[in-house]
This record gives structure tokens, sequence and C-alpha cells, in this order.
């Protein structure tokens, strides 16, 4: 491949990121469309879908990929139904689907949401890097008249526009100019920069964000900036921190991360984060429910040491460890046994640090274990709980942990 087709907005200008805080915070859920796109996963049923839907708002999510309409007669029905669910149950959520920049993507968009007289913004989308140019045979030109033709005909039909450049982060800065401005001048309201197969680092979604919005605003234009990351290279999180210091106001994300290839930027770890830094105040107690649903309806497991959600996510069977926690609960410090060996509150989403006991475990461990149980802690059920401890190759269950007790001369609870 020519190193010409390819535009890297990570090694341009001085390599300085920082995380400043925004202005605006906005979040838009493509569990339902771009999550969808992963080759592993069940696609959910519409009862599913709209279950899944009411769970947004209560984790502070504002917006929505309701389907791609264009697909087939199911999904422009779906999307239909999911719209109709929003304004029939009041949910604080808008509405918006994906489709190319072409007429004959537009066309369902458009019936979709005056069938279920509901606004719902077009997310046209059209690849912008030369390389993506190469392969089909594109010119700029024929990408102005694309652009021009379709946001024109959305823009008189009274339909938001939402124009999206797949492969953003690593097109050249004139064809985003040229694309951009054309956008804007057919009457696109919203303009999202895509990280499409997740080739950004963080200096450089910042980069290419604040390119845009400089060429928006210098246009005449409002620069009303989305981010859409991908986690090829395990950078998604914080690109899309990165792009809302920047100048973005919005970003995407999926439930558990699934998406294409790899997948997208996990919309549960990017709302921790977020409450985290201090830029939104949001109640995420139904975070594991959110989690376990998007797992429940796509098939899609939750590893067991998967961020904030995962069953290991809040647990330790170390030693020093499970002595640091059990020791600030018995002083009657929670908040501290919180995080003094974890960065992420387990509270925070309503859940509680866990000490187990296995190989690597110390007496504390079982101490702890006993006590939380409703087990008096006697050094000969402590020894022999470590002594079985020591001789697995694994943490021990609870029914393990009962047998042992229960194999003692002294009968449990004595």
């Amino acid at each position: 491949m020519s190193d010409s087709l390819l535009y890297d907005w990570n090694q341009v200008g001085p390599a300085t990121a920082e995380l400043s805080r925004p202005e605006r915070v906005e979040l838009n859920d493509e569990t339902l469309r771009d999550g969808l796109q992963s080759p592993s996963v069940r696609q959910p049923s519409i009862d599913e879908k709209e279950q899944f839907l009411r769970l947004m708002p209560r984790l502070g999510i504002g917006a929505a990929d309701l389907g791609y309409p264009g697909a087939s007669d199911s999904a422009y029905a779906d999307v239909v139904r999911l719209a109709r669910l929003i304004q029939q149950e009041r949910l604080p959520l808008a509405a918006n689907c994906a489709g190319r920049t072409h007429i004959a993507d537009l066309t369902p968009i458009m019936r979709a949401s005056q069938e279920a007289g509901v606004a719902i913004e077009a997310a046209l989308f059209l690849g912008s890097s030369a390389i993506r140019q190469s392969i089909e045979g594109w010119n700029l030109a024929k990408l102005l008249h694309t652009i021009e033709q379709a946001i024109g005909t959305a823009h008189r039909e009274g339909l938001a526009v939402m124009f999206v450049t797949e492969d953003t982060t690593r097109a050249r800065p004139d064809d985003l100019k040229a694309m951009y401005l054309a956008a804007a001048e057919a009457g696109a309201t919203r303009f999202c920069v895509a990280d499409t197969v997740g080739h950004a680092t963080p200096v450089g979604a910042q980069r290419v964000v604040r390119f845009v919005a400089d060429v928006l605003r210098e246009g005449g234009f409002r620069p009303v900036l989305d981010w859409h990351g991908h986690r090829d290279r395990g950078l998604d999180v914080i690109n899309s921190l990165a792009a809302l210091a920047a100048g973005a106001s919005r970003v995407h994300g999926c439930a558990l991360g699934m998406g294409e290839r790899v997948g997208n930027t996990p919309m549960d770890t990017m709302l921790v984060n977020l409450v985290l830094l201090g830029w939104i105040d949001q109640d995420l107690t139904a975070l594991p429910e959110y989690c376990r649903l998007a797992s429940s309806v796509t098939g899609v497991q939750i590893p067991r040491n998967y961020p904030v959600t995962g069953e290991d996510a809040f647990s330790t069977s170390t030693g020093v460890h499970a002595a640091a926690v059990s020791k600030a609960y018995a002083k009657g410090e929670t908040g501290l046994a919180d995080i003094v060996y974890s960065s992420v509150p387990a509270s925070l989403v309503g859940r509680r640090q866990e000490i187990l006991i296995g190989p690597m475990s110390g007496r504390s461990n079982v101490e702890y274990w006993l006590r939380q149980h409703g087990v008096d802690p006697t050094p000969k059920r402590v020894e022999a709980v470590m002594n079985a401890a020591k001789t697995t190759r694994q943490v021990l269950s609870p029914e393990q942990i009962v047998r042992v007790l229960a194999s003692l001369e002294t009968p449990l609870g004595a």
C-alpha cells in the first residue's frame, strides 16, 4: 500500500493531549445497531430490544441508534416500533438511525420517522479516507455530489442529519475540510468524527476533532461534534475522553464494547470513567443490570475480569490485599475499604468488595470470610480452611469451605 493513501493524525503536530473538563457531555448508545454488527452476537428480538432501550435513561444515556432501517423489512419494522416506544413511554431519548449517504438509505429513515410519528436523526455515513477512495474508485467530486444530494434531500424533508465520516482518523485534511463544509452547507446539524478501525491515539483523536471544529467554525457553522470510536488498539475509552476534552460534545458506545471485529467503545466503562472524572453526575447502580441484559439478549459473555461488572471486578483472594480491606471494614471505614485496593468503588455500581480464599490467601481472608458468613473464626477453623486453601489450585467455593468446617470435630456454629 502506498504511504500516500494513509494520512496519520497521530503523527502530525505537537504530541500533547490534555483531559480538560468539557463544557458538555452526551452519550449515544450504538448497541442496537453498530453493536449488533459483531460476527458472534445473537440478534435480539424486538421485545428484548425494547427492554434494553428502557434501561438507557436510567444511566443518563440521552440518545440511541435504533437500527439500520434500510437493511431489511424486519429492521425497518423494529426501528418503527422502538421509535414508538420512546414516544409512548416518554423515554428521554433522542432517536437516530444509521444509513449510507445515499437516497436509498435515507428514504427508509424518513418513512420510519413519519410512520412512528417521532423525529429520527439520520446518521448518514460516508467513507472519507484515501484508502477507501482508492478501493472504491471514488474521487472527491463524486463524494461531494453524494453529500449534497442526500443531505440536501433530508434537509428539505425536515429530517435532522448527523454527517458521519468513516475512517476520519486516516483521512486527508483537505478531503475532510471539503466534505464537512459540503455537509454543513447542505443542512447537516451534527458532525461525527469516526475512528472506524480504531487507529487513533489520544493525541490523534484530539488533533482531528479540533481540526474539524475549526473548519466548521471558520466556515461560519456551529461545530456540534460526535466521536465514534472502535477498540482495535485498546485505546477506545481514552480516545473518547480525549475527543470530549478537545471539543466533541457527544460520544458513542456499545454495551460490553460489542461490535465489528474487536468492538466499539464500551458504554459501561465509559460511563464509569465519566463519573470518576467528575464530568457527569450519574447514578450507576443500574449498570450491572444493563450489562447483564446486553449479555443475555446477544449471547456475548461477560469475562470474569471485565472492568466493573465482571464477576471478579471487586474480588480478591490475595492475603495482603484482603488484610487491608478487612482492616478497613473492621474500623468501620466502609469508604476506605471500597478504595484501598480498587480505583473504582464497588458501591458506585451497587456492589461490595469481596474477599475470597485461595492458595495465595492469608489468615485475614479466612477470618473475614467466616465472620461474613456468621461463623466464629476460631483458630481451629481458620487453620483447617487455610490448610485446604494451600492444597488447592484455585479459590475455594463456599461449598468447599462448608465441607471443611463440617469435617471438624467441633460442630459448625459452636
